[in-house]
């Protein structure tokens, strides 16, 4: 049965150059939910994101988005370079100058939502330290927070909770509760398969296809997993 939802994915093939990563992949995520994109390295869910932000256009099908802002596409935090000589507070600053245009100075009302944002994961107090000077964990709380700044109706996010510890995480996951009660469609890829059987809803990718959708008890089984991974990963308990 279909999805009624402000995200769906049309026959949609994309990629990088002439490399085809995405290859006639129909999807929709529901409304107001949490979507889990999991999948091995390279089956396409940093570039499926990416379509969905708008940094990449589809070379075939098509993208329909129901929200009226621009997608909140957060990166991995390895994207980032360690040198940029930016701070936390401007870092999330800049997701309200993509709401607001390049050109226009911030409101106070403006830097209240940085600030709010800053608090919601915790850093409020490293607000004017250097990102590359943060952990790992603290670096991905900032990127985040950056978002969330933007108050999208669609919120993407690659790898959000890879390598940190359980407080980061802990942030993570209340995030992703809290938009989705605010109405907020979010998706995010992840190889943490705790986190996708928390999700609403999972896309299974491999090889740039969709092998399966649906509720993550569903989907998240061990034989489709060890179809994809080549054996269920350790400590997953789904169904056979």
């Amino acid at each position: 049965m279909a999805i009624h939802g402000t995200v769906a994915l049309h026959d949609l093939t994309a990629g990088y150059g002439r490399r085809t990563v995405l290859r006639g992949l129909s999807a929709e995520l529901p409304r107001a939910g949490v979507t889990a994109v999991v999948g091995p390295n390279g089956s396409g869910k940093s570039t499926l994101l990416a379509v969905l932000a708008g940094v990449i256009r589809p070379g075939h099908g098509r993208v329909e988005r129901g929200g009226a802002r621009r997608p909140g596409y957060v990166v991995q935090r390895s994207a980032v370079s360690d040198a940029l000589p930016i701070t936390v507070r401007d870092t999330v600053a800049m997701g309200r100058w993509a709401l607001r245009g390049p050109w226009k100075r911030l409101t106070a009302a403006d830097w209240a939502v940085v600030d709010a944002c800053l608090s919601r994961l915790g850093i409020l107090d490293l607000a004017g330290r250097r990102l590359g000077a943060l952990s790992g964990g603290q670096r991905q709380r900032a990127l985040l927070a950056q978002g969330l700044a933007q108050e999208p109706d669609l919120l993407l996010l690659d790898e959000p909770a890879t390598g940190l510890d359980l407080e980061a995480r802990q942030y993570v996951r209340t995030v992703l509760e809290e938009e989705k009660a605010r109405g907020v469609t979010v998706a995010h890829a992840t190889h943490d398969l705790d986190m996708a059987l928390r999700a609403e809803h999972c896309l299974l990718l491999n090889g740039g296809r969709l092998i399966a959708q649906g509720p993550p008890s569903a989907v998240l089984t061990t034989q489709a997993l060890r179809g994809v991974f080549g054996e269920a990963p350790l400590g997953y308990g789904g169904q056979p």
